[in-house]
């Protein structure tokens, strides 16, 4: 597992779900080496996706910028050691504006 304390940089996730994701990304990491962000981004995804609904994204990296849309309630942002970690859930399901 990677060294380090998690840091939360950004959520409007309640504290279970928080919890949650930190914990998963703990499992992750020590299923998979960090090299392989694929991997852990896909265990997080498959695993919130099983207990929140489908629809979650995971983005994993130290070099990537984003500005998503999401629904409310379910997104986060932490670090753990020095892997950042996106996690959020897509706004899906909004009517879109070229559909009646």
């Amino acid at each position: 597992m990677l060294e380090g304390k998690a840091v939360v940089g950004e959520t409007d996730m309640l504290l279970t779900m928080q919890q949650d994701a930190l914990d998963h990304a703990a499992k992750a990491l020590d299923f998979f080496d960090v090299t392989e962000a694929t991997e852990i981004a896909c265990f997080i995804k498959k695993q919130f996706d099983t207990a929140y609904v489908p629809g979650w994204q995971c983005i994993i990296g130290t070099d990537f910028g984003s500005f998503v849309t999401h629904c409310c309630g379910c997104f986060i942002y932490f670090q753990i050691g020095s892997l950042p970690i996106l996690l959020f859930r897509g706004s899906a399901g909004l009517k879109r504006p070229w559909t009646q």
